[in-house]
């Protein structure tokens, strides 16, 4: 940080010059005259300026031996003298990486260092160079010196380091239009997250209204969402937090020595850890440490016996997740458009009928199990608690049970330790209607617990286990069997629950 300083100081020292240079007027003869004048006056002014330029006074004695010496008191600090325009003008000489460490000195620089007049004609500046004409209008056009200073602080500063991270929206998109018919979502989600360096990152605020960032560690990827971890040890105790916020970020390669880059924020969920810490369960645990679950897929890892965090894990589904990361801002998040299908009048039954599931079983090392389910209905008067029914694994079709390829367990580590919670897992579920576009979208931590009770199915001899999820919008039941001889779980059973209020506003429907 010293270095980051010192560069910035000596940026802003050579900007100084700059300006004197610029404004250096030619002495005229008769100014000596004028000071001599002055100097010979009584005047308290003609006094210090003539005291400035006498040289200190030797050490003397007062009387006891002791030797004393008479200095003069230094002068104040000639930035804090300067008016703002002038540091203003000062800070414009600056380049990105300069003015942005210039902000780490104190407040007032880091007040100067978010002009947003500054950061908009950088911002224009670098338009210029990259863009046509035209694009360049598109976006600066219409920006009057009012509407630039009506922008948030910094507005156009995160706006500057949003473009200077390679962030081609256009370009994004197009490559999303490529939708996975496995899945129903773009299938080249991952690629574009990873091209664009996006990471998360967590901030909590404790009770007393402090603030702590944490960036990522490592995150996995599977074919429909992504587990991003944070490994950090230095958390605050986990009732201590009132508010926890995630981000997506995108980071500018500046020369710049300071920890926090600079880049663009983009706010994904935020918690009142309050409201949720009543419907927060422990889902699983080990000898160290207990996993509490935060609807709807926040999982925080605490040391047992203690209140203090291990680890946090957080599940992203890929429904709008590039958009989600990018295109909102640091304190509002990004909206999703409501995508309404064509009404049908015809058929009696829309939206009842037609829908896909994919399900996917994982943790952080594999995937478990996965499938695909397709032209999934329920009749009318099978709509039952309201809820609409979709069988995708019927108990008594042997065909259709499906073995899984390992046991469910769900690994963790820190930075000096790691485990292995048995019966726990992510799953992620992705619904799709009739028309084949996303419906309802889930990827949770799940618990695999023992069934109360037991298997009707004289098919397989093992115990039998069950894993439920719920929401507001569906339901989730899968129901399995342990094989000890094969050392397997079978899948014997799975139902997807959609809220009948959910695919009435969908469809336009009465139901």
């Amino acid at each position: 940080m010293a270095t980051g300083r010192g560069q910035a100081l000596e940026s802003f020292r050579m900007g100084l010059e700059k300006v004197q240079q610029a404004s250096r007027v030619p002495p005229s003869r008769h100014s000596s005259e004028h000071v001599k004048k002055k100097m010979q006056s009584g005047s308290p002014k003609a006094k210090s300026c003539a005291i400035s330029r006498k040289k200190p006074k030797k050490p003397t004695s007062n009387g006891s031996g002791v030797k004393y010496r008479v200095t003069l008191s230094r002068s104040q600090n000639h930035f804090e003298r300067l008016p703002p325009e002038i540091l203003l003008k000062i800070l414009s000489y600056l380049d990105a990486s300069s003015l942005f460490c210039m902000g780490y000195v104190n407040k007032q620089f880091y007040e100067l260092a978010n002009n947003n007049a500054i950061w908009y004609r950088m911002y224009s500046s670098e338009s210029a160079k990259k863009w046509r004409p035209k694009q360049v209008d598109e976006v600066t056009g219409g920006v009057n010196a009012a509407s630039i200073q009506e922008k948030p602080t910094g507005y156009w500063k995160r706006l500057y380091f949003r473009k200077m991270s390679g962030y081609n929206e256009n370009k994004w998109k197009k490559q999303l239009k490529a939708i996975n018919p496995y899945n129903g979502l773009p299938s080249q989600t991952e690629q574009v997250l990873r091209n664009l360096h996006v990471t998360w990152e967590i901030t909590v605020t404790d009770k007393r209204g402090r603030e702590s960032t944490f960036q990522q560690s490592c995150c996995y990827f599977s074919d429909s969402s992504v587990t991003v971890c944070w490994n950090n040890s230095s958390w605050p105790p986990l009732y201590h937090l009132s508010m926890l916020q995630l981000h997506g970020v995108i980071r500018v390669a500046l020369d710049c020595p300071t920890a926090d880059k600079p880049g663009w924020r983009s706010l994904i969920a935020k918690q009142d850890l309050h409201s949720v810490r009543e419907s927060s369960r422990v889902i699983g645990s080990d000898k160290l440490v207990n996993l509490l679950h935060f609807p709807p897929g926040l999982i925080i890892g605490l040391w047992r016996g203690h209140c203090s965090i291990a680890f946090v894990m957080m599940n992203l589904h890929f429904h709008k997740l590039v958009e989600r990361s990018l295109l909102g801002s640091s304190i509002c998040p990004y909206t999703l458009p409501e995508d309404r299908p064509p009404f049908d009048d015809v058929d009696p039954e829309y939206g009842l009928h037609g829908y896909t599931v994919h399900i996917s079983l994982h943790n952080t090392v594999k995937h478990i199990m996965s499938g695909h389910f397709s032209q999934l209905f329920c009749k009318a008067d099978q709509i039952r608690d309201g809820f609409i029914q979709l069988k995708a694994i019927n108990r008594n079709d042997l065909s259709q049970h499906t073995p899984l390829s390992g046991k469910i367990s769900l690994p963790w580590k820190t930075e000096g330790l790691d485990g292995n919670i048995q019966n726990c897992c992510m799953m992620s579920v992705t619904v799709l209607d009739e028309a084949q576009s996303p419906f309802w979208c889930v990827c949770s931590p799940v618990e695999m617990i023992l069934s109360k009770h037991g298997s009707s199915s004289y098919d397989y001899d093992g115990e039998n286990f069950v894993i439920k999820y719920q929401d507001p919008d569906g339901r989730v039941k899968i129901a399995l069997v342990w094989l000890a001889e094969q050392e397997q779980f079978f899948l014997t059973s799975l139902v997807v629950y959609i809220s009948k209020a959910k695919v009435n506003k969908h469809f336009g429907r009465d139901y």
